[in-house]
């Protein structure tokens, strides 16, 4: 098993910035599992939406139309992390923020539990 643990979530203003961590764990993790790191988010009332991702070199990233130029994500292979670096934050950005991992080729099959993100305007 593979434990994902989110942290970094809170209320911040518009324009305002917050930067995402989480933390991968677990009996079975290895380097094939967590080949790509991602981040999702869920707004209320609407589905799990793809935010960005990052292969384990880091050299392959990926995001969203809705966050290119205001978001980047980064890992850190040492200590199996990923994190989430969020700038210019708009109230809709507001959302639930999720970990994921899957191996290469793979599907996300682990998730974190999720961590609260809250813009104000």
């Amino acid at each position: 098993q593979v434990q994902l643990v989110e942290s970094g979530g809170g209320l911040v203003q518009a324009g305002g910035s917050l930067r995402l961590s989480c933390a991968a764990s677990g009996r079975t993790l290895s380097y094939a599992v967590i080949y790509v790191m991602g981040w999702f988010r869920q707004a209320p009332g609407k589905e799990r939406e793809f935010v960005a991702s990052i292969s384990r070199a880091g050299g392959s990233t990926s995001y969203a139309d809705s966050v290119k130029g205001r978001f980047a994500i980064s890992r850190d292979n040492a200590k199996n992390t990923v994190y989430l670096q969020m700038n210019s934050l708009k109230p809709e950005d507001t959302a639930v923020y999720y970990c994921a991992v899957r191996p290469a080729g793979g599907s996300f099959d682990y998730w974190g539990q999720g961590t609260q993100v809250t813009v104000s305007s």
